[in-house]
C-alpha cells in the first residue's frame, strides 16, 4: 500500500519518495515490518490463545522435557501470517503475478492448518484433518500455482540477456525492475517465452528443460512438457509443505531452518530478477521476480519475529497453521523463481526428515510381515526425535543417550547454514 501510495503521488516531489523505486530499500523495509509486527502482535496473540485454553497436548513418548511442554499455546502460526501480510501489503506491488500467488498460498495454507489445528484443540481429535484430505488440499494448490506459471503471459523468462558494449555512454539511468543504476545503452532480450526450463547445477548451460521428458514432438510433445512441469510443481509444493510439518517438533527448529532457506531464496529471487546480475552470472533472467526477495525479506522477517517466543523454552508453537504455510511458501517461491530442483540441498533439514518417516514406516510394516513383529531403523522418527530419545532398541543405536533439545536444533541450523552455502555455490559450479 505504501509501494502504491508513493506511486500514486509520483508527481509530487516527496522527500524519500525516489526509495521506493529500490527493491533493497522496500526489501530492508518489509523485513522490519514483518518482524516488527511479530514482536508486537504476538505478545497479544499469544495472551489470547493462552485465555481460549488453546494448549498443546502432549503424550508421553519419553522424550527428554517433553511433558514439561504440555499446555503451551498453539496455532503460533497466526503470528507468522499476520507478520508476513503486513510486511507484503505494505511494502510489495501488489499487481505483481508472483506476490498475488505468494498471498494466495499463504493464505490457502493458513486456512488448511488453521483447520487442521482447530480440529486437534476444539474437538479433541489429535489426528486432526485427515491425511487425504490435506493432500487433496496441498495438490489443488499446486495445480493453482502450475496452471498458473502455464498460462499467465505475466510470467515469462529471458534465457539470453546481452548488452550491445559500444551503445554504453556515461549517462547513468534508474531500472526499477532491476533495482540498479545501469549504463544507458541497448538490451537485447531474446527468446522472451513461456518455457518450461529451470535451474540445475553442475550443467554448461545451468539449465533444464522439461521438455526433454516428453516421448513426442510437436504439439503432443508441447503438451506433454507442461504436464511434467505442471506435475514436478505439484510435487515440490505438496513435499515442502508436509516436510516442514514434520520437522516442527522440536522448539525454534521449523523456524529457524525456515528462516536460513527463506534468506537464500530471496537471494535467489534477488539475482534472477536482476538484468545485471543474472547476465553476469549466466542464469535465467525472470522479469518482475525481484518482487518475491521483497515477500521473502516479509518472510524472514516474520519468522525471526517469532523466534523471539518460539526458541527454547517456546512460549507459543505454530502448530499446522505455520507449518504448512512456511512449507508452502517455501516450495512456490522455489518453483516461482524455477530453483526447485535445487531444494533437495537447500532444504535438505526437510528432505532428510521426511525421508527418515518413510524409511522408519516402511522399515517396520517390511519386519513385520516378514518376523511378525515391526522393527525400527531410527529410536524415533522423525530424525530430530531420534537425537532425543534414550537409547532402545533400534537399527541405528547411536546416540545412546538422549541430546538435550537447544543443542539439537542449534546443530540443526548450523546444518542449515552449511546446506544453504553449499546451494549458492552450485551458482557457479558447471
Amino acid at each position: 500500500m505504501i509501494y502504491h501510495l508513493f506511486d500514486a503521488l509520483k508527481d509530487f516531489d516527496i522527500p524519500g519518495q525516489g526509495l521506493m523505486n529500490y527493491l533493497s530499500f522496500r526489501a530492508f523495509l518489509a523485513a522490519v515490518i514483518s518482524m516488527l509486527t511479530a514482536l508486537l502482535a504476538g505478545k497479544k496473540i499469544i495472551r489470547k490463545l493462552q485465555r481460549l485454553q488453546i494448549g498443546e497436548t502432549i503424550r508421553d513418548l519419553g522424550l527428554e522435557g517433553q511433558l514439561s511442554k504440555k499446555g503451551t499455546p498453539t496455532m503460533g502460526g497466526i503470528i507468522i501470517i499476520v507478520a508476513i501480510l503486513a510486511g507484503v501489503l505494505l511494502v510489495c506491488d501488489l499487481t505483481n503475478i508472483y506476490i498475488i500467488l505468494l498471498i494466495f498460498t499463504t493464505l490457502w495454507c493458513g486456512a488448511i492448518g488453521f483447520r487442521d489445528d482447530y480440529i486437534k484443540v476444539f474437538k479433541h481429535n489429535k489426528e486432526g484433518m485427515s491425511e487425504k484430505m490435506k493432500l487433496i488440499l496441498q495438490i489443488i494448490l499446486g495445480l493453482v500455482i502450475g496452471i498458473t506459471v502455464w498460462q499467465s503471459n505475466n510470467i515469462v523468462v529471458r534465457e539470453k540477456v546481452k548488452a550491445e558494449a559500444e551503445e554504453i555512454t556515461e549517462t547513468q539511468v534508474l531500472d526499477k525492475d532491476t533495482d540498479l543504476h545501469v549504463t544507458t545503452g541497448q538490451w537485447k532480450d531474446e527468446n522472451v517465452v513461456k518455457s518450461t526450463k529451470t535451474t540445475i547445477p553442475f550443467v554448461s548451460s545451468h539449465e533444464f528443460d522439461y521438455k526433454g521428458l516428453s516421448p513426442f514432438e510437436g504439439r503432443w510433445g508441447w503438451y506433454f512438457k507442461w504436464f511434467f512441469y505442471v506435475l514436478m510443481i505439484v510435487i515440490v509444493i505438496t513435499a515442502c509443505s508436509n516436510g516442514t510439518n514434520l520437522t516442527d517438533g522440536m522448539d525454534g527448529l521449523a523456524a529457524g531452518t525456515s528462516a536460513i532457506v527463506g534468506v537464500v531464496l530471496g537471494i535467489l529471487a534477488w539475482l534472477g530478477g536482476n538484468l545485471v546480475d543474472s547476465n553476469y552470472l549466466n542464469i535465467m533472467y525472470i522479469p518482475g521476480s525481484g518482487e518475491i526477495a521483497i515477500f521473502m525479506s516479509a518472510f524472514v522477517g516474520a519468522l525471526v519475529g517469532f523466534l523471539w517466543y518460539n526458541s527454547y523454552p517456546a512460549q507459543v508453537f505454530m502448530g499446522d497453521t505455520g507449518s504448512l504455510t512456511i512449507g508452502g511458501i517455501i516450495g512456490v517461491s522455489a518453483v516461482l523463481i524455477r530453483k526447485e530442483l535445487l531444494l533437495p540441498l537447500l532444504c535438505g533439514i526437510f528432505f532428510v526428515e521426511s525421508l527418515s518417516v518413510l524409511m522408519q514406516r516402511f522399515y517396520f510394516k517390511y519386519t513385520r510381515k516378514k518376523y511378525g513383529e515391526g522393527r525400527r531403523i531410527f529410536k524415533m522418527s522423525p530424525l530430530h526425535h531420534h537425537f532425543q530419545k534414550e537409547g532402545i532398541p533400534a537399527k541405528i543405536q547411536s546416540p545412546a543417550r538422549a541430546i538435550p533439545e537447544a543443542k539439537i536444533v542449534t546443530r540443526f541450523w548450523i546444518i542449515g547454514i552449511i546446506l544453504a552455502v553449499a546451494t549458492m555455490a552450485l551458482l557457479k559450479v558447471r
